[in-house]
């Protein structure tokens, strides 16, 4: 990733700051959607912005299956537009002893338009009622076609894993992903694997975890969650055991499995706690989160992480009294005015004043609570925020609502509005010269121009939210923009060119 010229990044830092004073006075917090169980139910994923402009996701829980296994439904795939009209496309477990999987976890949209995702249980194998089923890989369709790729604990002894986590479109095309449990490391039932599985569910094992023992530890890590691809081609992700104190670890993968140790965690910084999700900025450097950890008193806190594993922390939570400002951070994402916004879980404790936050996060550390629930507006939010490309971000809550689940709420969809502008988004944000990707947006019609750091390209405008452009030869990673008859539009992160 090239660095940028310190003139213009004094010149974004300058509108970044222009943006963010915008946003202290037009920002709003609304319910765009209550999940009712039919519609689906607790959802802990995010939601991911597909190529019609309209917002897709999973549920947990909820759906119509009627399955005895399924006590509050096993799961929905949905669409909602932006004015929170919400469709439910797939009710997951809707084959016989939940074949086609239970309980969906974090999609993605990949290069070719379509959805990918796991499933923490069900599939074809370990059959019981109790835990039905290792887990599954699908592929599905905006209109909710759903075909089963991949279902786990399918070798001898789960030598393939199960129970697996979120997945990443890698560079070369192929799907890449971790189980936190099963593969043949040390530890009673495995302690997960990294693994690659192409488009017509092939899948291999790249990596067991737990296979190098220090002192009674897993120095490589153990209990992984999922990754997220970096500029460098690499995967980065999270254990959260193993390590020099047990505590967890960030750690580096290349496609062919070569994984390094960036950074164990000590008992100061959060043990046993980290949050899966990485984001990597701008400005190159990881943010995460960990639930605990912060300093004394403290319920978790955002670091920033350089590639090398240098850790520092930019905030931690339960600062104020009471921990009005939050608890137990999940994963923070970064907004195109450069602040990064995110979630506090909330807490079950003799002090717990809120189930949960909204948050925004200046890069120094300045925090801003945007949002406080308490259960009538939503509870308990498990997912990170996205910014979808009309600017503003959509989030989900666990519980909370008007909506009822088998006896608790069913969480809501909820939208913030910080009075951003729209932008355009690369799908996937890489590519070799040649390359067509897709380029997401809102009023697209009519578009004159399209050039990837200043380079033109050839593209075809397919609706009012999506382009199909190709790599110009000769282009340098930097931003995509596009012009319409009412505006030019930027890219909210830089495209990568890859060999």
């Amino acid at each position: 990733m090239k660095n940028l010229s310190f003139t213009k990044m004094a010149f974004i830092l300058l509108a970044f700051c222009a943006a963010n004073a915008l946003a202290a006075s037009a920002q709003t917090v609304s319910t765009l959607l209550d999940f009712n169980g039919t519609n689906g139910g607790n959802p802990d994923s995010a939601l991911v912005q597909g190529t019609d402009g309209n917002l897709y996701g999973t549920t947990a829980n909820g759906g119509v299956s009627n399955q005895s296994i399924c006590y509050s439904g096993c799961g929905t795939f949905f669409k909602v537009t932006a004015a929170g009209t919400s469709t439910t496309l797939y009710s997951f477990c809707s084959q016989s002893n939940c074949a086609d999987g239970k309980s969906p976890g974090q999609i993605l949209l990949a290069a070719d338009g379509n959805f990918y995702g796991i499933t923490s249980q069900g599939g074809v194998n370990c059959q019981d009622l109790v835990n039905p089923g290792c887990g599954t890989v699908f592929e599905i369709t905006p209109a909710g076609a759903l075909t089963t790729l991949y279902s786990f604990c399918g070798q001898t002894n789960c030598a393939d894993g199960w129970g697996p986590n979120a997945l990443a479109q890698g560079v070369d095309g192929n799907f890449y992903g971790t189980t936190d449990a099963g593969g043949t490391g040390a530890g009673l039932d495995g302690s997960g694997t990294i693994f690659k599985i192409t488009a017509a569910g092939v899948l291999s094992t790249i990596y067991d975890f737990c296979t190098q023992l220090s002192n009674g530890n897993c120095a490589d890590g153990a209990l992984p969650s999922g990754m997220i691809l970096a500029t460098n081609g690499n995967f980065y992700g999270v254990a959260s055991e193993g390590g020099g104190d047990d505590c967890g670890e960030v750690f580096e993968a290349t496609p062919k499995g070569t994984l390094t140790v960036v950074h164990s965690y000590n008992p100061a910084q959060g043990c046993g706690g980290a949050f899966p999700q990485l984001f990597q900025a701008s400005n190159g450097n990881f943010y995460g989160s960990t639930v605990e950890g912060g300093g004394a008193g403290r319920r978790g806190m955002v670091y920033e992480m350089t590639p090398g594993g240098r850790l520092s922390e930019v905030y931690g939570f339960c600062e104020l009294p009471n921990c009005a400002d939050g608890s137990k951070p999940n994963a923070v994402v970064q907004g195109t005015d450069g602040n990064f916004y995110g979630t506090t879980h909330g807490q079950l404790a003799e002090n717990r004043t809120t189930d949960g936050t909204v948050f925004q996060l200046t890069p120094t550390g300045t925090l801003t609570t945007l949002q406080t629930f308490d259960d009538s507006n939503g509870a308990w939010p498990e997912a990170p925020l996205v910014q979808a490309t009309n600017g503003n971000f959509y989030g989900t809550t666990n519980l909370g609502g008007t909506g009822k689940c088998g006896g608790t709420s069913c969480g809501i969809i909820f939208s913030v509005s910080m009075g951003l502008g729209p932008f355009v988004e690369a799908s996937p944000n890489f590519g070799a010269a040649g390359r067509v990707v897709n380029i997401l947006g809102n009023n697209l019609t009519g578009t004159t121009s399209v050039t990837l750091n200043g380079t033109p390209a050839t593209f075809s405008v397919i609706s009012s939210t999506l382009i199909k452009a190709q790599v110009p030869a000769g282009a340098t990673s930097g931003t995509i923009e596009v012009t319409t008859p009412n505006a030019t539009l930027s890219g909210n992160a830089s495209f990568q060119i890859v060999p």
